[in-house]
């Protein structure tokens, strides 16, 4: 089995609506969003609401934690929005995690 050795991340991203309205009342909102999508090639992108607000879930694969900026800033710069960053695995990275031996590590 190989170990991946790029992190999968998953990208929140909701903006504020004071600013983040902008883009939709000036029809701008496809385009914007399409240059930044394409930008950071998500494997996967859901739109939906969090907390009232319009909110896009990302899935990114990244090599380097220095490229966070690179998913992030355009998110930031682009429609004021809070941006959260989430390390996440599949289920063969936790199973290769070696949770028994944690478990028994760190049981009391």
């Amino acid at each position: 089995m190989n170990a991946r050795t790029n992190v999968q991340i998953l990208k929140g991203a909701d903006g504020r609506p004071e600013f983040a309205i902008i883009p939709y009342r000036d029809g701008s909102v496809g385009k914007k969003m399409g240059q930044i999508l394409e930008e950071i090639k998500p494997e996967a992108a859901y739109f939906t609401e969090q907390g009232g607000q319009r909110s896009a879930l990302l899935i990114v694969d990244i090599d380097d934690p220095a490229k966070i900026s690179t998913l992030a800033e355009p998110w930031f710069l682009t429609f004021n929005a809070n941006v959260e960053l989430k390390v996440i695995m599949t289920l063969d990275d936790l199973k290769r995690a070696g949770l028994e031996e944690l478990g028994r590590k760190w049981s009391m």
